[in-house]
């Protein structure tokens, strides 16, 4: 059973409605890449039950994401906020890099990146 990033990113926002147990088996297999085995160990379950619980983990947190796609969207505004934040940065350097440059567009720029960095926290 092959590790996805996704699925570490999917916990992250939609674990709480997995259960108690199923949230830990899924931590300790994705955040604290734990082999199934010494998941079963710590639990005291078999190896199998380790993979079919992550594996209905998996499904339901695909699930979800697939109706309500809040880790697609947040990836996307944070790629978005990225591509302002260099924008923006790119918009102070040929400011400046212009004879004496311009106050306002450079306080302007300024006030952007703050900003966006409120947004990106």
């Amino acid at each position: 059973m092959a590790k996805d990033l996704t699925i570490s990113i999917l916990l992250d926002f939609y674990g709480k409605v997995l259960t108690d147990k199923q949230r830990e088996l899924m931590e300790q297999y994705y955040d604290e890449d734990l082999s199934l085995g010494e998941i079963a160990d710590n639990f005291g379950i078999t190896r199998q039950g380790v993979r079919d619980a992550i594996k209905r983990g998996e499904n339901t947190l695909l699930d979800l994401e697939a109706k309500l796609g809040f880790a697609a969207r947040y990836q996307a505004i944070q790629q978005n906020l990225e591509q302002m934040e260099q924008l923006t940065k790119d918009i102070c350097f040929y400011n400046n890099d212009a004879m004496g440059g311009n106050a306002q567009i450079d306080g302007a720029a300024k006030h952007l990146l703050a900003l966006i960095a409120q947004l990106g926290d």
